[in-house]
C-alpha cells in the first residue's frame, strides 16, 4: 500500500510524497457542507477526479493520492495503478457511489486516509486502523529489521528457558512493532503493554486476524504510573522495544490536523525534552532484560547524544550502545544493552 514518511524529526509530519500526505499546506478551516451526491451515475475514473478536486478547494493535503487510495479501496484494491482499465471506466452502483461519498467526507474533515478506510500496510501486514491508535509510520519499519537483524545475527543466544526468546515492546498502538517480529520471527514470543485500552484491544484484534494471538500478551498498563506491574508481568525479555511518544510537548501545537484531532496525544507528546517515556522505559530495563538484554527505541533526531548523556548519568546497568539513522539520514534509533551484573562476573570467575 502506500508509505509515509516523517520530516524533520516530527513524528507527526508523514506523508505519501516528498511533502508528505499531511504536507506542509497551510490549513484551512472549512465550514461549507459536503459535496452532494451526483444526480447521475459515476465512474470510478470521475470520481477520482471529482475528489481530487473537492480535497484542493477544501485545502486537504495530498488530495490526488487521497482520492486515489480511497476509491482503490472501495473496489478492492491497494492502488489505482492495480485496478484493471473496465474496473475505472464501468458506471458504480449507487451503493458503491454513496460509500464512496462517506468515505471521502470522512478525509475531507481531515480524517486521515488510514483511519478512513480502517487499515494500514506494515512491512507484510496489513493491519486495521481506528483512531486514536497511533498510526504506524514507515520509520518503525526500519526499527523492526535493524532488531531483525540483531536477533537473527545470534541463534544461540539469550533464549528463555522455554528455548524461544521473548520481546517486550512498550507502547504497542495497533500492534504493528510485535506482530511483525512474530511474523518474521516463528521461535520469538511477545509482551505487549499500552496505556491507552483501544490500542490494546486493536493490538489484539490484529493478532487475532493475522493468526499471531498464541504468541502474543497484551496488557493495558501505563509504563509511567505502573512500573512495578511491567516488571512483573514481562521480565525476565532478552530485548525491549518502543516507538514510545517522543514529541516535545511545545512541538504539539504545530501538528496537521490529520493528527492533532485524531490521533492520541498520549502516544505523541513525550514532555517537555519528548523524553518523559524514554526515562522511564530506561530506568526500568535493567529489572526487566537479561544479561546483555537489548533496548531498541524510535527517538526524534534531536535525542540520542541526550539520551547517551541521561543514561550514563543515571542507569549505570545500561551501556549506551550505538545510534542508528533513518533511510533520510537522520539519527532515529537508538540502541542500548544491559550490562553484565556483578554477580554474573563473580560466578564465571568460579
Amino acid at each position: 500500500m502506500w508509505r509515509t514518511s516523517l520530516r524533520a524529526g516530527c513524528r507527526g509530519c508523514r506523508g505519501f510524497g516528498p511533502k508528505g500526505i499531511w504536507g506542509s499546506h497551510a490549513v484551512r478551516r472549512c465550514s461549507a457542507p459536503a459535496p452532494a451526491l451526483p444526480a447521475g451515475r459515476i465512474t470510478a475514473r470521475q470520481a477520482v477526479d471529482v475528489w481530487k478536486r473537492h480535497f484542493e478547494e477544501r485545502g486537504v493535503t495530498e488530495p490526488d493520492n487521497s482520492s486515489h487510495y480511497i476509491i482503490a479501496h472501495l473496489l478492492g484494491a491497494k492502488t489505482i495503478e492495480s485496478l484493471e482499465h473496465g474496473k475505472l471506466t464501468e458506471f458504480l452502483s449507487r451503493e458503491k457511489t454513496e460509500q464512496m461519498w462517506q468515505l471521502c467526507t470522512r478525509r475531507l474533515s481531515r480524517m486521515p486516509v488510514q483511519y478512513v478506510i480502517e487499515e494500514w500496510d506494515f512491512r507484510d501486514l496489513t493491519l486495521k486502523m481506528r483512531p486514536p491508535v497511533f498510526i504506524p509510520r514507515p520509520e518503525t519499519e526500519e526499527l523492526v529489521e535493524l532488531m531483525l537483524t540483531d536477533l537473527e545475527m545470534e541463534p544461540g543466544a539469550k533464549v528463555g528457558a522455554d528455548g524461544q526468546r521473548t520481546c517486550l515492546e512498550v507502547g504497542c498502538g495497533s500492534g504493528a512493532i510485535s506482530l511483525s517480529l512474530l511474523n518474521s520471527m516463528p521461535q520469538l514470543k511477545s509482551i505487549a503493554v499500552d496505556q491507552s485500552q483501544d490500542a490494546v484491544d486493536l493490538t489484539r484484534e490484529n493478532a487475532l486476524r493475522l493468526g499471531l494471538q498464541d504468541r502474543l500478551q497484551v496488557y493495558c498498563i501505563d509504563v509511567l504510573k505502573d512500573a512495578e506491574t511491567v516488571v512483573s508481568l514481562c521480565s525476565p525479555v532478552s530485548a525491549l522495544v518502543s516507538n514510545p511518544p517522543y514529541l516535545f510537548s511545545e512541538d504539539m501545537t504545530s501538528l496537521e490536523p490529520e493528527i492533532f484531532r485524531f490521533e492520541d496525544h498520549a502516544a505523541l507528546d513525550g514532555g517537555k525534552d519528548g523524553l518523559k517515556v524514554i526515562k522511564q522505559i530506561l530506568t526500568v530495563a535493567p529489572q526487566i532484560l537479561t544479561n546483555h538484554g537489548r533496548v531498541y527505541l524510535e527517538v526524534d533526531p534531536r535525542h540520542p547524544p541526550l539520551i547517551r548523556q541521561w543514561v550514563e548519568a543515571n542507569v549505570e546497568e545500561m551501556h549506551y550502545v550505538e545510534t542508528r539513522h533513518d533511510i533520510n539520514g537522520r539519527p532515529r534509533f537508538c540502541i542500548l544493552q544491559k550490562k553484565k551484573s556483578n554477580k554474573d562476573h563473580r560466578l564465571d570467575q568460579d
